[in-house]
């Protein structure tokens, strides 16, 4: 018979199965991973509609958005239209340690909230920079782009906390103080993404196409509007289960991101909340950013039009 436990008056289960194959924990270490950090991982969930990556046994990872039905009336939760889908989603708001607990024991693994909180659904809290490395690359070549980022945010008159992706990258959040719409933010990020790529064209690139980048750090400027982004402390489905970790700029160049996983993070974080200390206050868009980033194309349309003329021009060759 499996075991059984209970937290917070949540049922837990099968806590000593495989979290998912190749990752080197088990469920238990996930649940228990996640209620260790929530004082420091729920206040950036909070009122921020949320999908998450869960991993089923026998399935291969997927992403939720919408609640199942099964949900818990206690799950907090709102409604949001996509039009993409031309539908109601029913998001969760995860606030509270019982809602954590719940999508624990759900194998939730990773957890995205949106950039912007549901009392103010048009004035994203933070401009964020999503930095890729090339196939094969080292974190070195991540760290320099970074850096590159961090000037241009400097020059602007702006400043940002860095974090691990818990993948082979980094993101880069400049809380905001809610004054710019949307569009504003996401042609700020595009701007900052420019001027990074101006400091060190052979390092860095815009380029959306991945055949286009030619081995340089992806500065990857889309994360903005509906977009979201995992959340700092937010375990990823990877081998060892590695976490988006807070690391202090002048430290960046000293570790890796296996560094942090489900079972070191804990111990490393003691009593502290590093992303809350690094965080600057709240600030201003720059609005030479914000000019500057609106005669820059988006860069998912222009890459899709791109791709409209390469094919054009395969099939007037052939």
């Amino acid at each position: 018979m499996a075991e059984k436990e209970e937290r917070d008056g949540v049922p837990l289960t099968n806590l000593d199965q495989e979290l998912f194959p190749g990752a080197g924990a088990t469920k238990r270490e996930l649940v228990d991973y996640l209620d260790a950090v929530r004082e420091r991982m729920i206040p950036v969930l909070r009122d921020r509609p949320l999908s998450v990556v869960r991993v089923l046994r026998g399935q291969d990872k997927f992403m939720q958005k919408n609640l199942p039905k099964y949900t818990p009336e206690w799950v907090p939760r709102t409604a949001v239209w996509a039009e993409a889908s031309h539908r109601e989603v029913q998001y969760a708001l995860c606030n509270d340690r019982r809602t954590l607990l719940w999508f624990a024991n759900q194998r939730a693994v990773e957890y995205h909230p949106t950039l912007m909180t549901v009392g103010d659904r048009d004035h994203p809290t933070h401009l964020i920079m999503d930095l890729d490395p090339p196939e094969g690359a080292g974190f070195d070549v991540v760290v320099k782009a970074a850096g590159l980022v961090r000037q241009a945010l400097a020059d602007a008159g702006m400043a940002g906390a860095v974090k691990t992706s818990g993948s082979k990258g980094v993101h880069i959040f400049v809380p905001l103080d809610g004054s710019a719409a949307t569009i504003d933010v996401a042609a700020a990020t595009r701007a900052v993404a420019v001027r990074a790529e101006r400091l060190d064209p052979a390092l860095a690139t815009t380029a959306f196409i991945r055949e286009d980048r030619h081995g340089k750090v992806f500065l990857d400027a889309t994360r903005a509007g509906g977009a979201t982004v995992v959340a700092a402390y937010s375990p990823r489905v990877r081998p060892g289960v590695p976490v988006s970790f807070p690391v202090a700029w002048d430290d960046l160049g000293d570790v890796t991101p296996g560094d942090f996983t489900v079972r070191t993070a804990p111990g490393l974080l003691k009593d502290g909340d590093p992303w809350a200390q690094a965080m600057p206050d709240p600030q201003p868009l720059d609005p030479g950013l914000v000019e500057e980033g609106h005669t820059i194309p988006v860069a998912r349309v222009a890459a899709m039009h791109e791709g409209k003329r390469r094919a054009r021009a395969k099939r007037a060759e052939s």
